[in-house]
Parts: structure tokens; sequence; C-alpha cells
């Protein structure tokens, strides 16, 4: 999966800046730095101590290119594992090129997608788990997957995995141990304790499961669908959300035809709103598509914001709508807008007097849509997230669900004095999959989906 080669590579965004960070790793990489870079103290890179730095000029034949920063980091102290240097440069693309075509005429490569990191995970820098959290922080966008991010770069769940990892060994080990005297007919692991421990596995495993929505919307951010009759302010409500006028308001009924969408961060959760067409009966095919869509919309968000006027709605009409929705995942909060306007419907607020699932605004007024954004926050309903174990990723997902399915089958064999070699099959399952997470076994496929999304520097 690795060769032992010297890489390079911009670790910095591409284009103009005022510095860019040029990345080199490998066991050529301070033998090459000194063949082309003078330091201005006449230091040798080769003579320093790790985490020194050094200002001096890269020299390309005989020509002084850049006044650089060189940032030295010998192996094992670095990100890698490995020697690594880390130029700081001006931050001219045609110095940027100019650099790398330096190093590579003196026999260093570009690195892959995800190279440096990966070499990390090989040289045992950190586990699998921490290397995709690597790749999830550099894409965090706001607060909570932020946190979520650096939670699991400082090992995650990877402890507890491990452990309970452990644990199985050991089990395992004994239950293989009795195969080997099963002539003597000996017991080296007391069952009952062995069915405690699968059940303490199968409540950690469905701990773990069951986060996973919560560390989706960390990471991925919370769908949210603004629905109801035309004219019920939901384009206004979504211009006040944004601050900005991203939809068009008017007073004619189906003027939004089409999906809207643009995201917000309330309190560190990102939300994804999507303003959609009208409910209403039509025989306009182009509004009939968008309310197709709106329906959609509703189907694949976890959170429907469901608007309607109170002067021009009825509740039969708004029960009616929503048993349409309704799912087992989908949070349904009903909003009544233009709370400005004398209400002439006083019958349905009567109706609705039991229903405490009500908010109350003025789309157009940022105060009192603030109502809103302080109950999507308790809807989300992640009471402390960053302190407790919580997954974002799909393939942990996965692992956890077929690692959870082989503890069912050993306890279920527990239960029925299941032979010791045909426990022993799952135990491994179970371990497998669990080790997957982790790194601690893996292959070069896996490996290769993993880092190929990584950028180039890292």
């Amino acid at each position: 999966m690795i060769n032992q080669d010297t890489i390079i590579a911009l670790a910095t965004p591409n284009g103009l800046g005022a510095i860019a960070v040029i990345r080199i790793s490998g066991k050529e990489s301070i033998s090459i730095t000194e063949s082309v870079f003078k330091s201005k103290s006449k230091k040798l890179l080769s003579n320093q101590k790790s985490h020194t730095v050094l200002l001096g000029h890269l020299i390309n034949k005989g020509h002084e290119l850049d006044e650089v920063l060189i940032t030295l980091f010998k192996g094992p102290n670095s990100y890698t594992g490995e020697n690594t240097i880390e130029i700081s440069c001006h931050g001219s693309t045609y110095i940027q090129k100019e650099i790398i075509n330096l190093f590579i005429d003196n026999g260093i490569r570009i690195a892959n997608p995800g190279e440096f990191t990966l070499r990390a995970f090989l040289n045992g820098k950190m586990d699998l788990n921490q290397a995709e959290a690597v790749a999830d922080l550099i894409a965090s966008e706001n607060e909570g997957s932020h946190k979520l991010a650096m939670q699991q770069m400082k090992s995650g769940f990877s402890d507890d995995l491990k452990k309970l990892r452990a644990e199985l060994l050991h089990f395992s080990s004994m239950i293989e141990l009795e195969l080997d005297f099963s002539q003597e007919d000996v017991e080296f692991v007391e069952r009952d304790e062995f069915k405690k421990l699968t059940n303490k596995l199968k409540l950690e495993l469905n701990t773990l499961i069951n986060s996973f929505q919560s560390g989706n919307v960390l990471k991925n951010g919370i769908s949210v669908t603004i629905a109801g009759k035309p004219n019920a302010g939901k384009s206004s409500l979504l211009n006040t959300l944004l601050n900005d006028d991203k939809a068009i308001v008017s007073d004619i009924p189906g003027t939004t035809r089409d999906s809207i969408e643009d995201s917000l961060v309330i309190e560190g959760i990102n939300f994804r709103f999507t303003d959609t067409a009208g409910l209403r009966e039509t025989t306009d095919y182009i509004e009939s598509k968008g309310i197709e869509k709106t329906i959609s919309k509703i189907k694949s968000s976890k959170i429907l914001l469901y608007l309607f006027d109170s002067n021009d709605t009825n509740i039969d009409e708004i029960n009616n709508s929503l048993d349409n929705f309704k799912r087992d995942d989908l949070s349904i909060i009903l909003v009544r807008n233009k709370i400005d306007l004398i209400n002439q419907n006083t019958k349905l607020l009567k109706d609705l007097e039991s229903t405490t699932n009500i908010i109350e605004i003025e789309a157009t007024d940022s105060k009192s849509v603030n109502l809103l954004k302080t109950r999507l926050i308790k809807e989300v309903e992640l009471l402390n997230p960053y302190t407790d174990i919580i997954i974002s990723n799909s393939r942990h997902y996965e692992a956890l669900i077929q690692a959870l399915r082989a503890i069912e089958e050993v306890n279920e064999g527990l239960v029925n004095s299941l032979s010791g070699d045909l426990l022993s099959v799952d135990i491994r399952r179970s371990i497998k999959y669990l080790a997957e997470i982790t790194g601690e076994i893996t292959n070069d496929d896996i490996l290769g989906n993993i880092f190929a999304n990584f950028c180039i520097g890292k």
C-alpha cells in the first residue's frame, strides 16, 4: 500500500496568497532539502534538533528562488512518523510551482491524495478512525461538526472499541483453548459470565449505533422543509431566516414553483432549509410538478415547518395535510404566521388550543423568527453532544451493525448451549468488524477508498 518514496505537496489552498506551505515527507526529505537550502545562520538542517525553524534561501541552479522558513520534524516525532519538512514561502503561484518542480527534479514525487495521513496511520501515529476524523475536521463548516471531528481525533470512541475487542479476544482465546482440551471435557469460560459480557456489548453497540443519527446531524446538517398553502409566508420566512432576499415574495398564489435551498448555522448546528411550492389542488402543469417536489422534500426531511395563516385555512385542511406527512422520524412544527394581522378565524385557534406544538410568528420580523430558531435547537434534541460518544461515519455505522449481529448470534448460541467451535466463529466475526473501524484489521481497498477523498496536501 505504501512505498518508501519521499513525497511533496502544497499544504495550503491553490492560488495566490501572502504565504504558502509546502510539505515534504520521507527518508530523503532532510538531505534533499539541505542540498537546495542555504540558511542565513550557515547551519545545516541535518545537525538541527526536531521541531526547529531556519530562515534562508532555496537555491535553484545558483540562483535564489525565494526566502523561506524551513520547519524541521524528525521522525518518529512528526505528523507522518517520518522525517518531514515544511517550507513556508511567499504565496506567489509561480514561486509555489518552481519550488515543487525544484524538489521533483531532485528525486521527490508528488504525493497522492491523503498520502501524508495514510503514512501517519501506517506508521502508528493514529488509528483509522482518527485518520478519517482529519478529513472531517478539514471539511467542518460549523461548531457542531468541528467539535465532533476534534473529539474523534482525540481518540473518540476508538478506546472504547479497543476495550470491547480486548474483552472479546480474551473470551475467544479461552473458548479456543477449550477446543484444544476437548478430550478432557474442561471448561475455561464461565458461560454465565460470558452472557453478561455479550449483553453488555449489545447495550454499548446499540448506544453507538443509535448515536449515528445525532452524529450525522452534527456532521452534515439537519434538513428542514418549509411547507404550507400558497401565500402562507414560506418564502418570507426563508428570507428572514437567512437575512437575504433568497426567495421571490409575491401576493400571487403559486409564485414559488421550485424548491429553494440554503443553509444556516444556529448555535453551532447546521440547518438546511428548503422553501417549497404551496400545497394546493392545481391544473397548472408546472405548479403541479413543484408540488410533487415539495412532497418529495418533506419525505426526505427531518423537520417540517408547516406554515399557516389562520385567516386562510381551517382545522381539517391542516390535519389532512399533516396526516399525509406523519413519520416516526419526522418532527412537525406548526407555525402560525401573520400574527400581526387581525384574526378573523377564532374557531381555528380554538380548535388548535390543545396543540402545544405551535409557534406563532410574523415571518418578516427577525425578532419573532428568533423564537422559531430557539424551537429548532430544542427539536434537534442533542443534549450535551460533545461529551458523549457519537459516531458520524457511515463506514463505522455499517461495521457496528455487523458486529452487533455477530454478538447477537453469540448470545443466542450461549442460550442454546452451542458448542465452543461454533461460538468461536461468531466471536471472531464480531472482533473483525470492531477492528475494521480502528484499522487493526484492514485492506488496501478500504484504505484506498478512504484516503482517495482527502486533499493532496493532507
